[in-house]
């Protein structure tokens, strides 16, 4: 019977990696929030016992460290992505385009906003945020805007962004169907991307 218990476990621990909890952990955030991550809840959602959690991951801060630091990882792989566009205006309706589009990550964003006196959220979004917004200063500065106005519409672009989310997800304002949506996004390029 040990034998047969041991190699469920060894079974169970090879079938999920820190990736597949740290990705858990990322659902559970955008689903209900930072507070919602731990052990037992993810296990049970991930369909397997907590001692595959700390098979990878000593604690529950462990975890959430990892998955923030994952969700931070690809925020600056698609910033990077973005970069190689030469065109900045290009490069600026990209962007809106695909922020208008990221349901989970727009979620996962909402959650850590709510949660921004966790010092662990806290340091990522200040470091993310920082990004985002050099980011859009930089677009907009290569479309010809002084510096000074560059920074200035690249901290007005990112309110916008923050302030739909908190209207949308935090104060349960009517969703947006795909349509309002997408009308939605043109409208603000059309505002905040500078004409040729």
């Amino acid at each position: 019977m040990r034998s047969m218990l041991a190699t469920a476990e060894k079974l169970e621990r090879s079938r999920l990696s820190a990736a597949d909890w740290e990705a858990g952990a990322l659902d559970l955030i955008a689903d209900q929030g930072v507070s919602a991550v731990a052990v037992e809840p993810l296990a049970r959602r991930l369909n397997v016992t907590k001692g595959s959690f700390y098979w990878h991951f000593e604690t529950r801060e462990a975890l959430l460290k990892a998955a923030l630091q994952r969700w931070e990882t690809h925020a600056d792989e698609a910033l990077d992505q973005l970069a190689t566009i030469a065109d900045p205006r290009a490069r600026l309706f990209e962007l809106f385009r695909r922020a208008g589009r990221e349901a989970k990550s727009q979620m996962i964003y909402a959650a850590l906003m709510r949660a921004m006196d966790h010092p662990t959220v806290h340091a990522v979004m200040e470091r993310v945020s920082q990004r985002r917004l050099d980011f859009l200063a930089r677009a907009y500065r290569e479309v010809g805007m002084s510096a000074g106005n560059a920074l200035h519409r690249a901290h007005l672009t990112y309110a916008a962004y923050v302030g739909f989310l908190q209207l949308a997800l935090q104060l349960g304002l009517p969703r947006l169907d795909h349509a309002e949506l997408e009308a939605y996004v043109e409208h603000v390029m059309a505002t905040l991307i500078p004409a040729a």
